[in-house]
């Protein structure tokens, strides 16, 4: 799904910066992504979630230990796929839902295990990306929910996801945290402002604050 392409003056071949914006189930992502495809230029591309064309499309999601690692694996893939088809459209800034390292907050075992499997390592996964935006889960009482039927975890899991996925990003030197709120048109518009700074001086204007 691509951005609503807001006419933008600029006709300058932007090269593609890749933006992570990752969290833990129920953090706003979606949302967040939601915005920005309603009020960005074309110069932004917004890429799906691997986990939701995966899971939704069929693939087997089982709790056993290698069944885990086989959804990891594939999920890089695709991750790397759709990245690889964004590039080709040329945007100035690629707005990822999840990067290749978000695996590794899920990956059962030696992470070591991973990058092996994959042919990469962290510090490579790391440095694929000019920046990372970290949304926070909610706690149950503020706001975490199963409305995403992907979505499985319980509210304990889910924090302890979110706690994993910042450490595998610790590494990242661009990385901003933006805490869950009980308003989420706070969080929502805390995300948007850093995204707005990672555009082009010609984009800018085109995202506008939530609400």
């Amino acid at each position: 799904m691509t951005s609503t392409a807001f006419a933008c003056l600029c006709d300058r071949t932007h090269q593609t910066r890749r933006v992570v914006l990752t969290g833990g189930p129920g953090a706003g992502k979606t949302a967040v992504l939601e915005l920005v495809r309603a009020t960005a230029c074309r110069h932004v591309r917004v890429l799906p979630e691997a986990a939701s064309i995966l899971f939704g499309g069929g693939f087997p999601r089982r709790d056993g230990f290698e069944e885990r690692r086989a959804a990891q694996r594939a999920l890089f893939h695709v991750q790397r796929e759709l990245e690889t088809l964004g590039e080709i459209e040329g945007a100035a800034i690629m707005l990822c839902d999840r990067g290749t390292v978000d695996g590794l907050a899920y990956w059962p075992g030696d992470p070591g295990d991973l990058w092996a499997a994959v042919h990469s390592s962290l510090k490579a996964e790391q440095q694929r990306y000019a920046a990372v935006i970290h949304l926070q889960t909610p706690s149950e009482g503020v706001g975490y929910n199963h409305a995403n039927p992907i979505r499985t975890e319980t509210a304990r899991a889910a924090a302890l996801i979110d706690a994993r996925i910042t450490e595998v990003w610790a590494g990242h030197p661009r990385v901003t945290t933006i805490p869950a709120s009980d308003d989420f048109l706070v969080k929502a518009n805390a995300a948007l402002d850093v995204i707005r700074s990672e555009l082009p001086g010609c984009c800018r204007l085109h995202v506008v604050p939530a609400g």
